[in-house]
């Protein structure tokens, strides 16, 4: 068995780290859908409102276990798109994580689709609806209140996920954090809880175009169909455009505020001690900056 899965071994770290984000995503939507399709076909008798929560609480904490060693497990991509703004994450990987974290998403969708086939076919009367009082879509993709408009959806969703980046890069931040290592993924997964808990019932809390997009593609080619997309005003574009305005307004908040006003380090400030060493020795010997034209 070793000597066979030593051939399996992948050595390209792009693949590596697509694979990471791709399974830290399943394992994410595994537990978070799961425990919606528990409470929502046991009609509230397994589970309320806040094992919901903690099902996607757990989720991220877990994802974010599986992949982070391998990919950084981002999991989402607001968040990989941020940290390329910042210039911590290379562009050219963006569309890769982005296709794999979407592909988690839906495999994991899938399996939990799998898994309460038959509870969400006795609890629909075998009628797999997106709106009305025995809808099922909504065990997979967010969907808003009905008192909820589309633009005060938007509202919500960024600043949900402006809230989610604030956390996530307070976590990332060692010289405003210094965590213990084992710390980050479980209080990443509180963020969710405590996000989940104050900003849940508008929308359902997305805060990620992957954990939406994935199971509401999910949703269209298993039997929902075309609603899924049509469904509250068009929704479906909300959770995936959003986000990314919400992140990168979380990250350009905290970068301003917090990030940005460290004192520089000892290794930073050896660095500029030599650059300016390194100019003036340029100087003296009548280097590139001395030289005038003729």
């Amino acid at each position: 068995m070793e000597r066979l899965l030593r051939k399996c071994h992948i050595r390209n770290q792009l693949v590596r780290e697509c694979m990471a984000e791709c399974l830290g995503v399943y394992v994410l939507i595994l537990f978070g859908c799961g425990a919606v399709a528990q409470v929502t076909t046991t009609e509230d008798k397994k589970g309320q409102y806040l094992s919901i929560n903690l099902g996607w609480a757990l989720g991220v904490t877990f994802g974010v276990f599986v992949s982070r060693g391998v990919s950084g497990a981002h999991l989402n991509p607001a968040v990989s798109l941020s940290l390329c703004v910042l210039g911590r994450h290379p562009w050219l990987k963006l569309p890769f994580y982005v296709f794999f974290q979407v592909l988690g998403a839906f495999l994991a969708a899938a399996t939990v689709g799998l898994q309460y086939y038959d509870a969400i076919q006795t609890y629909s009367g075998g009628v797999l609806t997106v709106t009305g009082p025995t809808a099922t879509a909504g065990i997979f993709s967010t969907y808003p209140a009905d008192y909820l408009s589309v633009w005060g959806g938007v509202v919500d969703q960024v600043i949900g996920t402006a809230a989610l980046l604030l956390c996530v890069l307070t976590l990332g931040d060692r010289r405003n954090n210094p965590l213990p290592d084992g710390a980050q993924p479980v209080l990443v997964g509180a963020a969710v809880l405590v996000i989940g808990i104050a900003m849940g019932s508008n929308s359902g809390y997305a805060l990620n175009p992957a954990r939406d997009f994935g199971p509401r593609l999910f949703t269209y080619i298993a039997g929902w169909g075309v609603d899924v997309f049509k469904a509250g005003s068009g929704w479906w574009w909300v959770p995936i455009v959003a986000p990314c305005v919400g992140a990168l307004l979380g990250t350009l908040i905290y970068e301003l505020m917090i990030e940005v006003h460290h004192p520089p380090t000892a290794s930073e400030l050896q660095t500029s001690c030599l650059e300016v060493t390194e100019g003036k020795m340029g100087l003296e010997l009548g280097g590139p900056e001395c030289v005038k034209p003729a």
